[in-house]
């Protein structure tokens, strides 16, 4: 009897793993080279400090996504509201129990690794609102009332990723929980009056930020005026954009880089470095992969049967595209600079396994995407 259900689960694991899309996972493998090669650089042709990190990292991520993959997404649904929970509880112990670096209060020290819940708080967001809308007809969608608690549910995670303070990453929070309304079937007219709300009292939240928050829009405004001090940052960053030229400097042989004049050039700046020394034609082939990981995403959605599995990956989709676009628009002096990092490719633990962890829900839904889903009377 043990022997003849050790068979059944091997042949049940081994059929998933068949399932998996493994194009895609190519995909993220290819993403996350690049990003090694990048690290090796910035690292001054060494693995180290950051590139054996990287890779490190990568390849836990690659198990832990893997691993979710395998697990039926209707045990993930069920799990997305007390998963939520937890991301909520998170957030208030870094309140609370916060580890302080550059001016904020971000991380949680647990077993000696630093955390960033902020980054997992939007995983479990997308689940906890896919979970309140697949069952949702169309006439209970229009109704103000059932919108309710799924804006609670946004508005508070926004609220407390502000307090810690980082704007940037409240922002793709809130930006991430519309899209997920929009394409859960809410109404445009709602976007559009929550919008002119948000127009009307941008003045007001801007004399509420923090000064080195305004210092940023005012940096953006105006970089030339500060060329040393706050512009410094998207200067140099523009100054190894354009100096790359078509074809780059040559692997190593990026000088803003090389040289350490281009800031944090590991994390909020690794596009940067990529583009100084492989050119328009390196930092172009860089957009088009991303991009193709957003189209994959799509597509897993496009082909998923349940209502649930489609909202999960357009919302894994969006954060991704969301956190990639900023990077980029940040590092091209297109919007202020606000510490986002570019997945896959920068240097940084939390990012890079929650980026997994998001990958392999995604993974789960593409393996269940044929899966029957209890009906809307029904508990999950």
């Amino acid at each position: 009897m043990q022997e003849r259900l050790w068979r059944e689960t091997s042949f049940g694991i081994t059929a998933k793993l068949w399932q998996i899309n493994w194009l895609f996972v190519i995909l993220l493998c290819v993403l996350a080279a690049v990003g090694y090669g990048a690290l090796y650089s910035v690292g001054g042709g060494s693995a180290e400090p950051y590139a054996n990190r990287h890779a490190l990292r990568f390849a836990f991520g690659l198990v832990l996504m893997l691993s979710v993959a395998l697990i039926d997404i209707r045990v993930i649904a069920r799990f997305s509201w007390p998963l939520y929970a937890v991301g909520v509880v998170l957030l208030l112990l870094v309140a609370r129990y916060g580890h302080v670096g550059k001016g904020a209060q971000r991380w949680l020290e647990i077993a000696g690794l630093q955390l960033q819940p902020s980054e997992l708080m939007k995983i479990f967001l997308v689940l906890a609102l896919a979970s309140w809308f697949h069952r949702a007809s169309y006439e209970r969608i229009r109704s103000i009332l059932f919108l309710l608690p799924p804006t609670i549910a946004v508005a508070l995670p926004v609220f407390l990723i502000l307090k810690e303070p980082n704007l940037g990453t409240a922002i793709v929070t809130a930006l991430l929980g519309g899209i997920m309304f929009f394409a859960a079937g809410v109404r445009i007219w709602k976007f559009v009056v929550i919008a002119l709300a948000l127009v009307a009292a941008a003045p007001i939240a801007y004399h509420h930020l923090h000064e080195y928050q305004r210092q940023r829009i005012m940096t953006f405004l105006h970089p030339e005026t500060d060329p040393l001090g706050a512009g410094y940052n998207i200067l140099q960053s523009k100054i190894a954009l354009g100096s790359g030229g078509m074809w780059g400097k040559g692997f190593l042989h990026g000088t803003q880089a090389q040289l350490n004049f281009l800031p944090e050039k590991q994390t909020d700046f690794i596009f940067t470095t990529i583009a100084e020394e492989f050119g328009f034609v390196g930092g172009v082939s860089l957009i088009g992969l991303l991009v193709l990981v957003v189209f994959g995403t799509l597509v897993m959605a496009l082909r998923c049967r349940h209502q649930y599995g489609r909202l999960v990956a357009i919302g894994i989709g969006t954060n991704f595209f969301l956190y990639g676009f900023v990077n980029l628009a940040m590092v091209m002096g297109a919007i202020p600079v606000g510490g986002v990092p570019l997945p896959l490719i920068s240097h940084g633990g939390s990012a890079m396994l929650t980026a997994m962890f998001g990958f392999g829900v995604l993974l789960s839904v593409h393996v269940h995407r044929d899966v029957e889903f209890p009906s809307p009377h029904e508990p999950i």
